[in-house]
């Protein structure tokens, strides 16, 4: 299904200090290159972070950022294309695929057949047989804690454990070296979709057991990893088996890639602003809210770069712990956080705006209906303590909440604190390292009583918004979405109902609906819309955001103007 998305004007609009960049007019400042323009074959591009990636195992890993990253190293059978100018990055073509496959059997069975000239790092052709083996690594209880699709999907026996543990899935059938096809559970006619996600990787046979991956993936992509040391750095070179023929989506210029690791955010914001050295040629995350107000001068304009993330900052609520249990204390907790509080702690309406559904502006067909309105998005703490008082808890009570180790978190998780002590209810922060957070708080035995996390759909449409986040069935002891723990019945069977719809159009707008009925049982809070807003080096070529990566640059595209500087 389609993703609606905002228009350059309509972004430009909303973010004024992002003007230039936006629209590409106006001149690039003296020595300086215009961000979107192509790049140049050759140069380091330098990447500094805070956090290190989740995982480099794509059975493991499922978050934006190492989404972005993973398509550097990995190719699957299909895939987005690049964003650019004209194009927002979500459109699903072939990949290592010839096309986005052949369904049959009212789309329960799909048919994919293998381009030539695919090889691994080591020179090894790609075969169906790697790419049914990378697939079912997803069902091993350890190694398959990413993507959830093809557990969901691909038809399997209940107590198949992967390749390590069963062996192989007969569901998955491999007629030749180049034709691999998949049995589905029921018609799923984005399939397409779902063969994008990143445990659709090939390995060799064999491999990847014990985290392997994680320290020494097999690249089948445009760049190996060279040299890696957890949490201070990583660098890729080029992967002399990959054949630009075979690839119509990455460009490849750089001669190599240097993610930095464990920078302080603010010092971060500094190095791009002053833009000195190897940081000319250096990308970094979105910028502090302290920063927004210095980047306006025309030459921070020239290479500031900006874009809707397509995702939905909320709180989670554990349905299953303590006071949590009951819906009118979680409806009372809808109507005390102060949402506009959690925008300005992410830097203002130049980074977020207050959100009033679970779907956020960019999924066709959301209704935007707010089931707990309040002034100005500021909360309505004289309906919140007339619920409480109605569930017998009139004096309160302590709530703990996960959230990440950086600054940005830790202030709307203050945020959230603030609003709700406005009601008696006591916010305790349990801060986790931002690269392990999804991992602990995706297991429910570690997970506390609430969560401050976000969604972004996993690919154009409704389909991978709700269900994911709210259909119980899907609970599981490792990678769970549903951090709610939510189990109702009716909503799995609208679910169900709205799945089997074939029409789009309906299928989006009943989506919409669903969402302010699952707000009713206030699962989690819509917290805000994020937004992002970037500072790229001097020296930066083919940078484009891309709401298939939370509002990133997609990595795919980007190189040097210059690769001698």
């Amino acid at each position: 299904m389609r993703r609606a998305v905002l228009s350059c004007a309509a972004l430009c609009t909303a973010i004024p200090l992002t003007l230039t960049a936006c629209s590409g007019g106006g001149p690039a400042a003296s020595g300086q290159a215009k961000p979107t323009a192509d790049p140049a074959t050759g140069g380091t591009v330098h990447f500094l972070e805070k956090p290190d990636f989740s995982h480099l195992d794509p059975a493991r890993g499922f978050d934006g950022g190492v989404n972005n990253f993973y398509r550097l190293i990995y190719r699957t059978l299909t895939t987005r294309e690049a964003a650019g100018p004209n194009n927002d990055g979500t459109k699903i073509v072939g990949d290592l695929a010839t096309d986005t496959g052949r369904a049959s059997e009212n789309n329960k069975t799909w048919t994919f057949t293998l381009k030539k000239g695919l090889f691994f790092q080591n020179g090894a052709p790609i075969t169906s047989q790697d790419i049914k083996f990378g697939v079912e690594r997803a069902w091993d209880p350890d190694a398959g804690i990413g993507s959830p699709y093809a557990k969901q999907i691909i038809a399997a026996p209940a107590d198949y454990k992967g390749p390590y543990q069963s062996g192989d899935l007969d569901t998955i059938e491999t007629p030749d070296e180049r034709t691999i096809v998949f049995h589905l559970k029921k018609s799923y006619p984005q399939f397409s979709s779902v063969v994008a996600q990143p445990n659709f990787t090939p390995f060799p046979k064999g491999t990847g057991a014990k985290a392997a991956f994680d320290t020494k993936p097999i690249a089948s992509g445009p760049y190996q990893v060279a040299n890696y040391r957890r949490g201070s750095s990583l660098e890729l070179v080029r992967n002399k088996h990959w054949k630009r023929s075979t690839d119509t989506v990455r460009a490849a210029r750089p001669d190599s890639f240097v993610w930095t690791f464990g920078l302080d955010a603010a010092t971060i914001d500094e190095r791009l602003i002053a833009g000195q050295g190897k940081d000319i040629n250096a990308v970094g995350p979105k910028v502090q809210p302290a920063t927004i107000a210095r980047i306006q001068t025309p030459q921070l304009k020239q290479r500031t770069l900006a874009g809707v993330t397509g995702c939905t900052t909320y709180m989670s609520l554990n349905t299953t712990k303590g006071p949590l249990k009951d819906v009118r204390v979680r409806q009372a907790i809808e109507y005390a956080v102060n949402k506009q509080t959690t925008v300005d702690a992410l830097g203002g309406s130049a980074l977020a705006t207050a959100a009033t559904s679970i779907e956020p502006p960019s999924i066709p067909g959301r209704d935007a209906t707010d089931v707990y309105p309040s002034k100005d998005g500021t909360g309505d703490p004289k309906a919140a303590r007339k619920l409480l008082a109605e569930a017998g808890q009139s004096k309160g009570f302590t709530l703990t909440v996960d959230a990440r180790a950086n600054a940005t978190e830790q202030a709307v998780a203050v945020a959230v604190q603030q609003g709700l002590k406005r009601v008696g209810i006591k916010v305790k922060i349990n801060t986790i390292d931002t690269s392990t957070f999804y991992e602990v708080i995706g297991t429910p035995s570690q997970q506390h009583d609430a969560a401050l996390t976000g969604w972004c759909p996993d690919w154009p449409g409704g389909t991978t918004f709700l269900p994911p986040l709210f259909d119980g069935r899907l609970i599981s002891d490792k990678g769970n979405s549903v951090l709610s723990m939510l189990d109702d019945k009716k909503i799995q069977k609208r679910i169900d109902e709205i799945a089997a719809m074939k029409d789009e159009t309906a299928q989006n707008e009943a989506y919409g609906k669903l969402d302010a009925e699952i707000m009713k049982l206030a699962p989690i809070v819509p917290l805000n819309y994020s937004k992002t807003v970037l500072v790229v080096g001097t020296n930066i070529a083919g940078a484009h955001t891309s709401i298939s990566y939370s509002g990133g640059i997609d990595l795919v595209g980007v190189g040097l103007a210059d690769p001698k500087k």
